[in-house]
């Protein structure tokens, strides 16, 4: 198990970056900065308490404050005080915000496509030393262990 978890790991890895990368260079967003973008926009009231985006994005109290302050300086997020409890923060998409994920959505998507298609294609130098067939027996191994 530990060699089909090291296998999981390293692709999901890749493609993080190399889907970190396209963000940064077509949207000027990297990567936890558009899953912040995006986990904002699914809440109903376009907010989240900050420790819940923490943890949907997986950070820690510490960077999810660091990301949530690159997001305000580009105008894309804000915080707010929670109104019942003064100690409450709320992470906010701003409009700009919303336009940024709305803009590069669509893209993105296909981006992700594109690089899981290479990972098939080991000619396409999207994924070198990666296996297709290899990385879904990983995910399949993996999977059944997730209860």
């Amino acid at each position: 198990m530990e060699k089909k978890w090291a296998e999981v790991s390293v692709f999901a890895s890749l493609i993080d970056a190399r889907l970190g990368k396209w963000l940064t260079t077509h949207h000027g967003v990297g990567l936890t900065e558009y899953w912040a973008l995006m986990y904002l926009a699914e809440s109903p009231t376009r907010e989240l308490r900050v420790n819940d985006l923490a943890a949907k994005v997986g950070l820690n109290q510490s960077s999810v404050t660091r990301l949530l302050g690159r997001l305000e300086v580009k105008g894309l997020s804000l915080r707010d005080t929670c109104p019942h409890d003064g100690r409450g923060v709320f992470a906010v998409i701003t409009d700009k915000g919303q336009q940024l994920l709305d803009s590069a959505s669509e893209a993105f998507g296909a981006e992700v496509e594109r690089l899981l298609g290479g990972v098939s294609k080991p000619d396409s130098g999207e994924c070198p030393g990666l296996d297709g067939t290899h990385i879904r027996e990983a995910f399949m191994q993996v999977g059944k262990r997730i209860v």
